[in-house]
Formats: structure tokens, sequence, C-alpha cells
């Protein structure tokens, strides 16, 4: 498979998932509403963050490194092998679902069971939860390798849709289940989910289309169940030692970066997960698959090695654009966007300079998001292994600053750590980008430069929306909050206007890569 072609996959995944986490936000809202009308905001929050907290923490941990170590791989493999080390995301998720819990249950503050009941229960069936999920690992990892964008979309989609359903079937006939109904929820979602990548391929593979398929590694479905090859080694330890190093990595990212805070964190990060996150899941993919570890650039197929860099440039332009807008604007609507979404309760504290100071880190975070996406897809072991470490060794100097921070500044202080932290991950970063392209023709670092005139309409952006809050926003009521927000909107689209104009090599690829319909093959 060529890198153009691997690209326009990547590309489609990439905008599938961007399409599916706006449905996925937009459901989830109109959910969230939907509930407070019945059950208690308590309830709501325990599930938003303690139990979403314990599912997501338990399969990040279980299967982070194992999903970036075995996408890197090449195509020419020991499937058996592969698939046999993905198998070990099951007993690993069921022993952090087991520790977490654990310390969900004995060390954190137990919420009151008159306000949350049923506590206890949901820490089960979250963990739970997880661990089903993790059953699927293999089949989810087997259509992400050959970018089955159709079965991405319809398992996910029917997931969510069946989980809605099913939480306003709970909540209007047995409100009093409390935290059993977003529980069994959960867990019908990961039944769900695995279900259809079970049925697909069972489908697929038992059919007369499968032989078609020449790329697939398996002809029957029971081939995806662990089994010894022929070689007699049940795992590729060079993937396994691969995966380790991942692991460190991903567990030290974990503690590093975890912890702003509730409502400031949802809002702040609500457009990073919406944007970033499908773009770096869906371009590792592509950056491994073209790129070969162990190998400098300039050995390496050099008609990939030059898409990877016009992608990676393109992909930092759009970071930095979209981070840069989240935070000119985010400054002068933060106060606004809290005031509506809690009232005054929430937009006169501490909140606009908590969720102003969330909106440099977002920018931060995406960039972020894309130089790790690229690195770790092009490091070899020991460069993982050397990245870890120096992660270790500025882990004490990130708690000491945590420290003093907060101390000095309270809350906020905690999220400039977080900036010192990411600032420190976007170095090592660019340096190993730096290296990797050092002896090329290729400078895909270019992408963190903007012209001149559009740096200007930022500058302009950000400097009258800030005059447009003293004056308009956001105790004059709302006739001077809507003139607010559209002399906002004429800003942005102004600013937007000028990005258009000024980064056409970013418009081209846009246009060709994300924003053309393609037709999605009958297979995928």
């Amino acid at each position: 498979m060529g890198s153009q072609e691997v690209l326009g996959q990547a590309a489609r995944l990439a905008s599938s998932g961007l399409l599916l986490q706006v449905v996925f936000r937009l459901i989830t809202f109109v959910l969230n509403a939907f509930i407070l009308r019945f059950l208690s905001k308590e309830i709501v929050g325990v599930v938003n963050v303690r139990l979403t907290l314990l599912y997501s923490t338990t399969l990040f941990l279980a299967r982070e490194a194992f999903r970036r170590a075995c996408l890197s791989g090449s195509t020419q493999r020991d499937w058996s092998q592969t698939l046999n080390l993905l198998w070990l995301t099951a007993p690993l998720g069921v022993f952090w679902s087991l520790f977490l819990g654990w310390v969900w249950l004995q060390l954190l503050e137990v919420p009151d069971p008159n306000v949350a009941p049923h506590y206890a229960a949901g820490v089960v069936l979250f963990g739970l939860s997880a661990v089903v999920e993790l059953l699927g690992e293999p089949l989810w990892f087997l259509a992400q390798a050959h970018m089955f964008v159709k079965l991405k979309v319809i398992a996910e989609s029917l997931s969510v849709i069946l989980k809605s359903v099913l939480t306003v079937f709970l909540v209007l006939w047995l409100p009093h289940w409390g935290l059993y109904i977003f529980s069994l929820a959960q867990l019908f979602y990961t039944t769900v989910l695995v279900l259809c990548y079970v049925i697909y391929f069972t489908k697929l593979l038992g059919s007369s289309e499968s032989t078609k398929l020449q790329t697939l590694p398996v002809s029957r479905i029971t081939d995806l169940l662990p089994n010894i090859t022929r070689n007699g080694a049940f795992i590729n330890w060079k993937e396994a030692k691969l995966t380790w190093s991942f692991f460190k990595q991903s567990f030290l990212k974990q503690i590093l970066t975890e912890g702003v805070y509730d409502i400031v964190n949802n809002l702040g990060s609500l457009v990073a997960r919406l944007i970033f996150q499908p773009i770096e899941e869906s371009f590792y993919v592509f950056f491994a698959k073209v790129l070969e570890r162990e190998k400098d650039a300039t050995l390496q197929k050099q008609e990939d090695v030059a898409v990877a860099a016009a992608v990676l440039e393109s992909l930092l332009k759009l970071a930095l654009l979209s981070g840069l807008t989240i935070t000119v604007f985010g400054f002068a609507y933060s106060q606004l966007a809290l005031d509506i979404y809690g009232g005054a309760m929430l937009s006169s504290g501490s909140g606009p300079v908590l969720l102003r100071s969330y909106c440099l880190y977002v920018l931060l975070l995406a960039i972020n998001g894309v130089t790790e996406c690229f690195t770790f897809a092009a490091m070899s072991k020991e460069e993982v292994d050397r990245y870890n470490f120096v992660m270790l060794a500025l882990s004490s100097s990130f708690l000491v600053l945590s420290y003093l921070l907060t101390r000095w500044c309270g809350s906020v202080g905690f999220i400039l750590a977080n900036c010192f932290n990411m600032g420190i991950r976007i170095t090592q970063s660019l340096c190993f980008i730096h290296r990797y392209y050092r002896r090329s023709p290729h400078r895909p670092l270019a992408g963190l430069r903007l012209s001149p005139v559009l740096l200007g309409a930022f500058a302009l952006s950000g400097g009258v929306t800030a005059v447009s809050e003293v004056f308009l926003c956001c105790e004059r009521g709302w006739p001077a909050r809507l003139a607010h927000i559209a002399l906002g909107a004429f800003c942005l689209g102004a600013t937007l206007g000028t990005a258009f104009l000024t980064e056409t090599k970013l418009v081209h690829f846009l246009r060709t890569q994300l924003g053309v319909p393609r037709r999605i093959e009958k297979t995928t």
C-alpha cells in the first residue's frame, strides 16, 4: 500500500472520528440536560467525574501501550504473535480494574449513599465495562490496522445510541436505581461495541468476499483467538519490549497530566477532544505505517519520508491555528461561557481565571498531540526508553513546581504546572523531529511558523474582544452580551479569512485530504 493511499485512509479515519465526536458530544449534552430534570446533579457528577475516570484510566493503562507498539509494526509480521500480545490487555484490564476499584472504594472519599446510592456497585460495573471492552481489543486492532472506517462508524454510533436509549428508559421508569442506571448503561455500551466487531468479522471471514481481501492476515474468526505459532513463540518479544517502553511512557503521562478540575476541564478541553484526539489517533496509524522504526530518514523510501514530512507540517499548522484560536478568543469569552453554563456561581468566582489559563494549556495540548503522534510512531525502542528517562527525571521538578505554584496562585498554579510539563514534552518531540529530518531536505517544523499578517490578525482580534468584554460583558444584560458575541464572531470570521488567504498549503491539504468526500469501499 502506497503512502498516498495510507494518507487518504488516515484522513477518512480522522474525519469520521471528528464527526463521531461532534455527534456524541451533542447526544451527551442533550442526555445530561434531560437527566438533570429527573436525577440530582450529584449523581451526574459522580458518574461524569469519578466513575468515568475509573473506566478511562483502566482502559488507558491496560491498552494504550499495546496499541502504540502493535500499530507501528510492519505488515510483514507474524500476526498470530501480535494478536496473542493484544490478548494480554484483558488480564491487565482485570488487574487495573481491581486495583483502581480498591483505590476508588478504600482511599477516595465515598459519596453519601443518600445522595449517590449504589456507588460500590457502580465502581464494580464500570470496572467490568472496561474489561469487556478490552476483550474486543484484537478485533479493534485488526480493523484499525486495515482502516475499516465504516465498521468504526457503525459500531460506535450504534453503541452510543443504544446506551442513550437505555439510559433514558431507566431514568424514566426506575429513577430510584441511582448509579445502577449509568453503570448498567455503560456495561451495555461496551457489550454492544464488542459484539459489533465480533459479528462483523464473523460474517466477513465466513463469506466468499473475504477471499478478495488479500491484506487480511486471518481467514476465519477462530484465527483471532490466542494460539501457539509455528515457531513456538507465543508473542513477538521485540513488540513486547516496545510495548513495555510505551507502557512506562503512558504511565508517566497519566500521572503527570491528570487533574485539571471538573467543569473547567470539561469546557476547556471540549474542543481539544473534538478536534485533536481523532486527528492524533488516525495519523499515528499513518506515520506508523509509512515510516520504519530503527531507520534514519535518509535510509527509508524517500517518497514516504517526503509525504510524512508534508503531512506533519500541515498537522502542526492546523494544531497551531486551532490552539491559537481557542487561546485568543477563549480569554475574552471564558466568563461568558461559564455564566451561560452555570450562572453567576461559576462566572463570578475563580472559574474565568481557571478557564483562561486552561485555554493556554489547550494550545500546548494541540501542538503536543501532533508532535508526539509523529515522535512515538518513528522512535526506536531505545529512543522511547531515553524519552521515558527524561520524563521521569523531570517528574520531581514538575511535582515541586505544582506544589509551589498551587500555594502561590491556587488552582491556576496546577494548570500552569501542567503547561510547563507540556512545554517540556513538546521540546523533547521537536528536538527528535529536528534530528530525524536534519540530513534530509524536508523541514516539517516550518508548520509552526505563521505569516506576520495572520499573527497581526490574531493580536488585533484579541485586543478588540478583550475591550469588548470589559464594556459589554457580563453584568449588562443579554443585549450587551449578544453584541459581545456578534463582535467576537466578526473577529473570528476575519481571522479565519486571513488564515484562508495566507496559509494556502494548509488549505490545499484540508481540501484534498479532509474536505472532499470519498467513497468508502464495501469492505471497510
